[in-house]
């Protein structure tokens, strides 16, 4: 298959799969803070899911322990500057501090669908079906995150379809790294480790430090708690099946 078709499944792949997670929330509205914080609640913990079961553990499988852990802390701590430079911005002023999570959420699924893009190329460089096979499964994964990155855009009240399109948006650089991929047949252990906790980092900490609490605060009770928790056991459940 030539590198002009790989790049454009990857793209269309990572595209479809957040702009479906995005599409699936949309359309429960913004009908209340209980509603917006159990759907928060899911996509943390969905999010959750495909780090811990999956990003982390396949970065260690692909550079050991130590590229995966450097990668993860420098997520870490990209993610904690670009946050506090994000909170001085006039689109976070206009339209509160929801999006300043969506924000996050676009460069931190930016950073990981770049490594996916990577597995699809190689992937189809080894064969056609392994290529196609990691196509679906990340397709799959890609659901959740749409509907992390959608749940704090509705409640900065921005439209539908300008949504849709932020969402779509983080899979340029899937295209980039099925281009790369597909080009180079073989990425480096060492880079393709570190990418991976890089992205793990960064999503860990707008999990932690942004989605969770925000889920919280649009509702007290325990609610919000279950919601997270049942995000948890459905992205186990997308990781160990898909």
């Amino acid at each position: 298959m030539d590198i002009l078709s790989i790049t454009l499944i990857g793209t269309l792949v990572c595209a479809l799969g957040t702009t479906l997670g995005a599409f699936i929330i949309i359309n429960f509205k913004k009908t209340n803070n209980i509603l917006m914080a159990g759907i928060i609640g899911v996509a943390a913990g969905l999010m959750l899911s495909v780090v811990t079961f999956d990003l982390i553990p396949e970065a260690i499988e692909t550079g050991g322990l130590f590229l995966a852990l450097f990668g993860t802390l420098i997520g870490i701590v990209f993610t904690i500057i670009l946050d506090s430079f994000l909170s001085n911005f006039e689109i976070v002023k206009k339209y509160g501090k929801h999006i300043k999570t969506a924000i996050l959420l676009i460069l931190a699924l930016s950073a990981h669908n770049f490594p996916e893009g990577l597995a699809i190329g190689v992937g189809f460089t080894k064969e056609i079906k392994f290529g196609m096979e990691l196509a679906i499964v990340i397709a799959f994964h890609d659901i959740p995150e749409g509907a992390a990155v959608a749940a704090p855009l509705i409640q900065s009240n921005i439209k539908p379809w300008k949504i849709l399109l932020l969402t779509a948006f983080t899979a340029l650089p899937t295209a980039f790294g099925a281009f790369f991929g597909a080009v180079l047949g073989n990425i480096s252990n060492i880079f393709t480790s570190i990418c991976l906790g890089f992205a793990s980092g960064t999503m860990l900490y707008i999990i932690v430090g942004e989605l969770i609490p925000e889920s919280k605060e649009l509702f007290k009770g325990i609610f919000s708690t279950i919601s997270t928790l049942i995000g948890i056991i459905l992205g186990l459940l997308l990781v160990s099946y898909f």
